[in-house]
């Protein structure tokens, strides 16, 4: 057998959570074409098929679900690893993991949650889909729903609420097309809805969130954001009622057996501070002003 690279078992359990070459190479910053050559040579490495390719992306074999197991326990063991040479440095890092909305907010308001006199490093890993605590991905993550997992510690620290925001202006609004989400984004309850309400109306589509708010800011139609990010932005007003059934709670999650590391600890404490102040802008009850 051939030895194997740690880097193919991330491809393939990149593979192997997105379905496909598309959303992992998303993932990993990897094109598709070299992720397929990297899961052939993991698949020659151990003698074994570990995916059938169709047109409904990758479904894995017998030997992908048994390899799957053994590929998390390694990235398990990578992840301690990493943790402990983080901790034996001068600066530890606290990685803090959210949506992209979420962390576009707490990365607005820096200042609140780390400053340059904290003795470690704070890392943003913004993703649609849940990082896993558990496996050391993350420090801290800010989920909309309770964690079911033994393993984490859960604290509901508030509610965000959804609507259909459009540039201010003059005229037929009603008219204007909705803008919409591809890709990996699709897996948003707020991508979800609008594909099951309006699908017929999209007219445009991103795979990044962010970039709908700049479609919105041009004009070009009209997008579901949530209010924490469409009332603070002066030049766009809103297009309906909030849309009760995106409301989300937001849960902040830690590992049980790191929360109370101090970094851990402090930079958690500091997050439900600033998210428990802004909770009628995120409840969509408060008109912020401000340029976004």
């Amino acid at each position: 057998m051939k030895d194997m690279d740690w880097q193919d078992l991330r491809f393939f359990l990149a593979v192997m959570r997105g379905g496909g070459l598309g959303p992992a190479a998303r993932a990993t910053g990897t094109s598709a074409p070299t992720l397929g050559r990297r899961i052939t040579a993991l698949e020659q490495a151990l003698g074994q098929r570990l995916f059938s390719r169709g047109r409904q992306g990758y479904e894995p074999t017998e030997a992908g679900r048994v390899l799957l197991a053994h590929a998390e326990d390694v990235e398990t063991a990578i992840a301690g690893i990493e943790r402990w040479r983080a901790g034996t440095s001068t600066r530890p890092s606290v990685r803090l993991s959210a949506g992209a909305w979420m962390t576009h907010f707490l990365a607005s308001d820096i200042g609140s949650i780390w400053t340059a006199a904290d003795p470690w490093t704070l890392e943003f890993v913004t993703a649609n889909a849940r990082l896993d605590i558990g496996r050391r991905a993350a420090d801290i993550g800010i989920r909309n729903r309770r964690p079911e997992e033994p393993w984490l510690a859960g604290r509901r620290v508030g509610v965000v609420a959804f609507c259909a925001y459009r540039r201010r202006q003059s005229g037929a609004e009603a008219a204007l097309p909705w803008i919409g989400l591809t890709g990996e984004a699709t897996i948003t309850p707020s991508a979800q809805w609008l594909a099951s309400h309006h699908s017929d109306a999209v007219a445009i589509r991103a795979n990044d969130p962010r970039t709908l708010l700049d479609l919105v800011r041009q004009g070009v139609g009209q997008a579901i954001l949530p209010c924490l990010v469409g009332d603070r932005a002066t030049d766009l007003e809103r297009g309906g009622e909030l849309i009760e059934a995106l409301a989300s709670e937001q849960w902040l999650v830690t590992h049980h057996d790191e929360r109370h590391h101090p970094a851990i600890r402090a930079t958690a404490e500091r997050v439900v501070r600033l998210i428990g102040r802004s909770q009628a802008l995120f409840s969509g009850q408060e008109m912020k002003t401000g340029a976004e």
